[in-house]
């Protein structure tokens, strides 16, 4: 096989708690990962006399800092097979907005390479190799809803139904997950603001990390109290680190005036996602 298109998919954190600090620095948790259908980025492989990468996005490195550069010469290594492909990278998942973009990106590369040299290493193994990289890359390799434990690391696949329609929204400003982490003990509740846990269907959502962000970032807050409190939503939630909050909503027809409504009366330039399962 010398081609090979791929889709690495965005996924929003639908619980995330933080359970206590590592002796390396990182942060405990336990999180539910969904991926987003009809948000992906898109990764090409074509054949080459060498390994190339380039990226439609300006601004996004495309040397060996670049996370699927930095997968493909792990996967040389780790199989012993070369991977000369010009690899082009087209990005759709907005960056530094908590759908895990880059690190979907680098797992989609471990698997088309599996793929494309016959490789067989099973996912398992995949995921051990994504996890010396970053801890929320091995999610991506089970391509499925997951728990992840540990610092991330740690993946149990789960079946999990999810039906309901979720609207996706985030500002022009991006939040670096390091900084949102480095905050979290120190930070306090904005008064008014709601923090606990909503239930959705069997599922409670929360998420740790809201604390931290909204302190800093108030337009955040007052973007997930405002979706709250509109008739079409369920529940509202920060996914990860930010800066995207997304609305569960009650039917997909609700989108539209949600997002009228929305970018009216908070910030007409808001980005915006309908993700229906």
């Amino acid at each position: 096989m010398s081609t090979l298109t791929v889709y690495p998919p965005a996924k929003i954190n639908l619980s995330l708690k933080i359970t206590g600090k590592r002796d390396d620095g990182f942060h405990e948790l336990e999180t539910l990962v969904l991926p987003l259908p009809g948000l992906t980025d898109e990764l090409h492989f074509e054949a080459a006399t060498k390994f190339t990468l380039h990226c439609d996005t300006p601004g996004v490195p495309t040397n060996q800092s670049n996370l699927v550069s930095r997968a493909l010469r792990l996967f040389e290594e780790n199989t012993g097979k070369e991977a000369p492909y010009r690899v082009t990278l087209k990005k759709r998942i907005p960056h530094g907005a908590g759908l895990g973009g880059g690190s979907s990106d680098a797992a989609s590369t471990f698997l088309a390479l599996n793929q494309l040299t016959g490789a067989s290493v099973p996912l398992s193994r995949l995921a051990q190799w994504a996890g010396e990289l970053g801890s929320d890359i091995p999610l991506f390799i089970y391509e499925s809803a997951s728990w992840c434990r540990g610092k991330g690391e740690i993946v149990e696949p789960v079946d999990l139904k999810w039906t309901f329609p979720i609207l996706l929204f985030k500002p022009s400003f991006s939040i670096p997950t390091p900084w949102a982490y480095s905050r979290l003990s120190n930070s306090l509740e904005i008064p008014g603001i709601s923090y606990g846990s909503i239930k959705v269907g069997e599922i409670d959502l929360y998420n740790d990390l809201e604390r931290p962000v909204f302190e800093k970032h108030r337009f955040l807050a007052e973007l997930k109290q405002f979706l709250l409190e509109q008739p079409e939503t369920q529940n509202s939630m920060m996914s990860g680190s930010g800066s995207t909050v997304f609305a569960v909503l009650n039917d997909q027809k609700d989108a539209a005036p949600l997002i009228e409504r929305t970018l009216r009366e908070l910030d007409p330039t808001l980005w915006t996602h309908l993700a229906i399962f």
